[in-house]
């Protein structure tokens, strides 16, 4: 049997070894390898476990900034609801007030005038039938005036609560919008909203003007559009509870669009989409005059307003259908699921004609898109 050696590495002598030498060294050899291995090992652990430790804490802190964004909003909208519900009351409490001031002098006059006429009468009995009649035209009058005048200061104060609702419904519907009221006795409509998209890059501008009267006038379609090259505004709509003859639900009239009220947010929703594509593509085409005027010709052109009453036709349908959904779910669902590929095939449709227009810079929408092979 071939005994095992080993070379000293100063002097050169081979040294024989014993199997309990052989066996002591290897034992050190693999403690040391051992504790160098579990150093390396507890090493990496702890180096793994502040990486992780690292990770954990940057996830809270941006848990935290979120949680502090969130609640930080929820807190300005609840200021908002409280301001416009103060107002609100206030306008309520005000036309209240004027209500009972206005019956108050009118009855006052009207005794006045009673209390006149007899005395009147008594001391000149013998006064003409038709001065008598004269008097009480005179009465009449006056308390008809007085009258027209109670009844024109409260459809003022209800004009102004609907514009207090409509300013409300906007906010809650359009929040990336700024939505500010115009000034009282200021020209300009009563409501300028700034469509805006949610990285707060501003679209176009909308003004509202409301009407809350028992008949309409179409003088006010000319006042509003001059109201809007007054503030520069893109759109036009005015919201009415009155309607010319024949009218349903919304119609552009002169480059203005009017809508009832309850189709006004619906309305509104597929305009600001309008708006937000062409800003979009308008950034694209700077310095392109001839696109720029193709698409302004387009936005101003009767196929433009076709896709656009196509569109808030279906969600208002769609609203109105919610209303009989307990009395018959399953036959709405299947009449909704149509309006929404209606309403899927006309937004498809407009996407189709502003492409056409702007050709590959305009970017593209995946879900209008066919699928590829790898999809």
């Amino acid at each position: 049997m071939t005994k095992e050696t080993i070379k000293c590495p100063k002097c050169g002598e081979v040294i024989e070894l014993s199997e309990a030498i052989s066996r002591d060294i290897e034992i050190r050899l693999k403690e040391r390898y051992e504790k160098e291995i579990g150093k390396i090992q507890k090493s990496f652990e702890e180096k793994a476990k502040k990486e992780a430790q690292e990770l954990v804490n940057l996830e809270i802190s941006d848990l935290k900034g979120q949680l502090e964004e969130k609640t930080k909003n929820l807190k300005e909208a609840q200021k908002q609801e409280l301001e416009l519900r103060k107002r609100q009351r206030e306008l309520v409490e005000k036309e209240e007030k004027l209500e009972l001031e206005l019956s108050r002098k009118i009855d006052a006059e009207r005794q006045k005038i009673i209390e006149k006429a007899s005395k009147g009468f008594e001391e000149k009995h013998q006064l003409k039938d038709a001065e008598k009649d004269k008097q009480l035209n005179d009465m009449k009058k006056q308390i008809d005036e007085l009258k027209r005048k109670a009844e024109q200061g409260s459809q003022q104060m209800q004009g102004e609560v609907l514009e207090l609702e409509l300013e409300k419904s906007l906010k809650e519907e359009f929040p990336f919008d700024d939505i500010e009221p115009v000034a009282k006795g200021v020209r300009g409509g009563d409501i300028i909203q700034t469509v805006k998209t949610q990285s707060g890059r501003t679209c176009g501008k909308i003004l509202w003007e409301t009407k809350r009267t028992k008949t309409w006038s179409d003088s006010w379609i000319q006042k509003l559009k001059d109201d809007q090259r007054e503030v520069k505004a893109d759109l036009a709509i005015l919201a009415s509870e009155s309607l010319p003859k024949g009218f349903h639900h919304f119609r552009q009239i002169s480059g203005v669009w009017v809508t009832d009220i309850l189709s006004a947010v619906s309305l509104a929703l597929a305009l600001r989409v309008v708006l937000i594509q062409v800003a979009r593509e308008r950034a694209v085409q700077v310095g392109k005059k001839e696109k720029m005027e193709i698409a302004y010709n387009y936005l101003t052109g009767p196929e433009f307003k076709n896709r656009v009453e196509a569109i808030v036709e279906s969600f208002i349908a769609m609203k109105e259908d919610l209303e009989a959904e307990r009395r018959a779910t399953q036959k709405i669902w299947a009449k909704r699921e149509k309006q929404i590929e209606r309403v899927i095939s006309n937004t498809a449709g407009l996407h189709g004609d502003l492409q056409e227009i702007a050709g590959d810079s305009l970017p593209t929408i995946k879900m209008l898109e066919l699928p590829t092979d790898d999809e």
